[in-house]
This record gives C-alpha cells, sequence and structure tokens, in this order.
C-alpha cells in the first residue's frame, strides 16, 4: 500500500507479540480477585450451569472489562480479543489460585481446543437472551405503565451487585448511616419495541438508588421509558433498603418531585420500616394550586437569601427561600396523619420588556407564580427533618450534581447509553452488567487510587490509568506487563495495586 501524505505506514505484526493497549486493565482483574467477583458471579448465575463452553463468570467479567476499556456494543469485545498481550494476562488471571482440579474442570469445558480468551458476540447476545422473560411481553403497551417481572437470572446480578456494596462498605466499617438518592434517567432507543417517554421520544427509564457515602449504584430497576419515575417508587426503596449491609443503622433519603408519593413520605415518616424505624427525608414537592396559594401567604420579611459558598466566601444566588404553612389535600382530612416541614425556593425572573406579546407562547419548563406583580421561579421541598432551612436546602442540592453526573457516566462513558436489543430484558441485562462495571471502577478511585481520583471521570481513568501502551512478558512461568521508560503512569500502577492487596477481604460466610 502507498505509503500517503506523511512519513510513515501501517502494518499488522506476523506473530503474536505480547504488545497491549490496556496495560492498565488488568488491575481491574486484581481488585476483582479481591473482591471475589468471580465467585459471585458463580454463586448468583445459573446460567451457564452447564459443564459446556463458557462460564458465567467468564462472560459477565469480559462484559465488565469492554464497558472499561471503552467499548459500547457487543461487537467491541472483537477489540478485546485482538489485543494479544492484555488476553494473555486475562488467561492466566482466570487460572492464577485455583486448584488442580478447578483448573482442569474449566479446560474440560471446551470440546475442541479453546482458541478464544473472550467470548464471541454472537455467544454473547445468545448469553444476554437468557435474561428476558417473555412471557411478560404482553403486558408492555404504549400508554400502560408496567415493569416486566425480573427472572431469576436477572435478580442474580442485583445480588452480585449487592454483595459489591457489602465489600464497598467493609473497608469503612465505621459508617452506620447511609444517604440514596433516587433519580430516574431516560436512554433514548431507537428499538422497535422502545417506548415513547414524556419528553415524546422512544427510550427506556431506569430508576436508580445512589449510595452518597460511598459513590456507588445500590440498586436499579430497568423499565420502560412510558413508565414514570415515580411509578411504585416505594416498593423500589425497600428493594434498595434490603441490598444495604448489616452495619448501616440509619438512612437519609433525597428525591426530586418525582418521590412525592404520599405512600412513600409516610413510610418513612411513621417509621414503617422494621430494620432502620423513621427515615429521614428531603424530597422536591408538586408546586400545585395549592402550594402556590401557601407561598403567597408568606410574609415578604419571611424570605431570608440562600448563599453559597465561593473560594471559602458566602456568596448571594439571587434565590431565596422560606417556610410555608402548607397541607396538602391528600392527607389533610386525617388527624393522624404524618405532618410534614415544607419549604419554598423563589427566584425572580427578568422580564422580557422588548417582546411582551411572546410572553403567552413561552412554556417554561419550571413552575411559576406571580407575587405584587413580580414573576417568580418556585420549587417546593417537603421534609421531616429540623436541619436549618438553607443547611437542608444544600443537602438536597448535592443530589443533583452527583446524581446527573452518574447518569452522564452511565450513558456515556460507559455502555449503558447503548442498548444491544429488541427484547426488555437483554437491554435489562446489559444495563446491570454495565452498574458493576460502574461500581466497581468507583471502588477502584475510591479504595485503590485515593481520594483525588474520586471525581475524576472515565475520560481521565482511561487516560492515565487503563489504556496505556505496554508489553506483556512471560519469564519464569509469570508475567510482567512493562512499559515505555519513565512512563509516568508506572507509579500509579504499582501503588494502586499495593493498596488493593491490602483491602479486607469480606469475611467467609
Amino acid at each position: 500500500m502507498a505509503q500517503g501524505v506523511l512519513p510513515f505506514k501501517y502494518e499488522s505484526e506476523k506473530k503474536a507479540s505480547g504488545l497491549t493497549a490496556l496495560a492498565g486493565l488488568p488491575a481491574y482483574l486484581d481488585l476483582a480477585k479481591v473482591i471475589g467477583l468471580s465467585k459471585s458471579i458463580q454463586k448468583h448465575l445459573k446460567v451457564r450451569g452447564g459443564s459446556q463452553g463458557w462460564t458465567d463468570s467468564q462472560m459477565v467479567l469480559s462484559l465488565i472489562l469492554l464497558n472499561l476499556a471503552g467499548g459500547d456494543c457487543v461487537e467491541d469485545i472483537r477489540k478485546i480479543e485482538a489485543d494479544d498481550g492484555f488476553c494473555e494476562v486475562l488467561k492466566k488471571a482466570e487460572l492464577h489460585g485455583l486448584q488442580r482440579k478447578v483448573r482442569r474442570a474449566l479446560l474440560r469445558r471446551w470440546r475442541k481446543e479453546k482458541t478464544r480468551t473472550v467470548p464471541s458476540p454472537t455467544a454473547i447476545f445468545r448469553y444476554l437472551a437468557q435474561f428476558h422473560n417473555e412471557g411478560q411481553e404482553k403486558f408492555r403497551e404504549p400508554g400502560k405503565a408496567f415493569i416486566p417481572a425480573a427472572n431469576t437470572h436477572l435478580k442474580g446480578l442485583a445480588c452480585i451487585n449487592e454483595e459489591l456494596a457489602s465489600f464497598t462498605h467493609f473497608q469503612a466499617s465505621e459508617e452506620t448511616m447511609a444517604t440514596l438518592d433516587m433519580d430516574a434517567t431516560l436512554i433514548a432507543s431507537g428499538k422497535e419495541s422502545a417506548l415513547y417517554c414524556y419528553q415524546g421520544y422512544k427510550a427506556y427509564q431506569p430508576l436508580n438508588t445512589w449510595w452518597a457515602e460511598q459513590g456507588i449504584v445500590l440498586h436499579t430497576e430497568f423499565r420502560d421509558g412510558n413508565v414514570p419515575a415515580g411509578f411504585e417508587q416505594l416498593r423500589v426503596l425497600k428493594q434498595a433498603l434490603e441490598c444495604l449491609p448489616e452495619g448501616i443503622k440509619s438512612v437519609r433519603l433525597r428525591s426530586d418531585t418525582a418521590g412525592y408519593q404520599h405512600d412513600l413520605l409516610k413510610y418513612c415518616a411513621t417509621g414503617e420500616s422494621s430494620r432502620f424505624g423513621v427515615i429521614e427525608f428531603a424530597i422536591g414537592s408538586d408546586v400545585t394550586s395549592e402550594f402556590k396559594k401557601a407561598v403567597a401567604e408568606v410574609e415578604e420579611s419571611q424570605w431570608r437569601p440562600l448563599y453559597k459558598v465561593v473560594n471559602g466566601k458566602a456568596r448571594a444566588t439571587g434565590v431565596e427561600w422560606a417556610e410555608v404553612c402548607f397541607v396538602p389535600n391528600a392527607i389533610g382530612h386525617s388527624k393522624k396523619g404524618p405532618e410534614y416541614r415544607y419549604l419554598a425556593k423563589r427566584e425572580g425572573l427578568v422580564e422580557q420588556r422588548n417582546f411582551p406579546e411572546m410572553e403567552a407562547q413561552i412554556s417554561l419548563p419550571f413552575p411559576t407564580m406571580n407575587v405584587k406583580g413580580k414573576r417568580y421561579k418556585v420549587f417546593g421541598i417537603v421534609t421531616n427533618m429540623d436541619w436549618e432551612g438553607e443547611k437542608l436546602i444544600h443537602w438536597l442540592h448535592e443530589r443533583c450534581g452527583k446524581s446527573e453526573e452518574a447518569h452522564a457516566v452511565m450513558k456515556d462513558d460507559l455502555a449503558g447509553g447503548s442498548l444491544p436489543s429488541d427484547d426488555f430484558g437483554e437491554n435489562a441485562a446489559w444495563w446491570w452488567i454495565m452498574i458493576l462495571a460502574f461500581n466497581l471502577n468507583a471502588m477502584m478511585k475510591r479504595l485503590a487510587l485515593g481520594k483525588s481520583w474520586v471525581s475524576r471521570r472515565m475520560k481521565a481513568v482511561r487516560f492515565s490509568f487503563i489504556n496505556i501502551a505496554g508489553r506483556v512478558i512471560n519469564r519464569s512461568r509469570s508475567y510482567i506487563i512493562r512499559l515505555t521508560k519513565n512512563h509516568p503512569s508506572l507509579d500509579l500502577l504499582i501503588e494502586a495495586r499495593r493498596a488493593i492487596m491490602q483491602l479486607r477481604p469480606l469475611p467467609s460466610g
């Protein structure tokens, strides 16, 4: 082939060279080993329960590695297979530490000589198909909120994630309180079976429960796009609470207005949870006409400015807050019902004086109201907490940034935004496996890389830690991953592996 306009050309190696473009990815195999991820997969998943072919652990771990490496579709597994150096390490890691009997059993799963290191795209599609519950399809239809029942395999993925959460908490077992943020996210999809969401396009809408202190997703429920975010949210909260490790003694809950469900509020406020009792919460409330009326009755002297700290100094935000005397009609008829505390935020809107004729045509994505001739953007908050109002509002706002950032990572940085199938169950399994990859990466940053890495996105992690060129050398029955001379990531990799080796394993049983 002609050299082209630049002074170089491309050629393929004549034989296996041991080169890898993923020199940092084996560190995740270290972490998975210490966590006991493969054992957890084999314990909770029985999709590949027979004695032939790929195991459940090999299947799920391959898809987790695909997410971490940057793949966003099943076909991208070919790029993992083409990485000669990484595949050599993966083969070694799969057998390392196993008894001879177990190693031989793994090799006997193949009638012919095994030629691949990771499953083929065809094998992966066949595997994902086992998570689909065909009997539930007749209940999925436009205009009807319905959540297909998860089959045994899909429930197994949730159990694996629960054990990841237990391991994370065990490393900081002194923490006894968990803050849970519940939030849904839309995944646009062109799949024929996808249903239209409230924004007018085909989508799916998983409801996620974020554990703020640990920076992981505690629970998720994959849903169709036409299912409202608040639909059966109390049931999902109860499932998430069951996923919390035994060391957690108390829970706080944050949610947007989707969580403004009176059965959910009552459950938290009256201590119906047999394990946690009263659950403190701060949730966005619906700005109804009755709520606006109560806000309008607040004296001007009662409104207080909301500040934010910038470079150590408090600065006004232009937003005001006040306590609101409000009892919603839904609970006003009951004298024995729980009492909640309501707060309101308001922010003055800039008048469009040059185009007064357009005012009636403008549709704003937030509630507004007029007070004494001035127009305000208004938000409501309901809580059972006695915190000072400004502190409570800032605490609730912490949910927004982290939740939106996590959703962006799931859909853009990992493979959650590219669903593989028209079948609901296959997409649900793909989403759950992405969550496992998300949490494994969060654990890597928090437990191995250090605090300075916790807030870094996958772009930074891949550039400085995962997507590093190296050469895999087999010497004296051991493998060495050699980076280029004076590579700045070498010390980072060594320190991360040292931190991983110092992690405390979960007690057996």
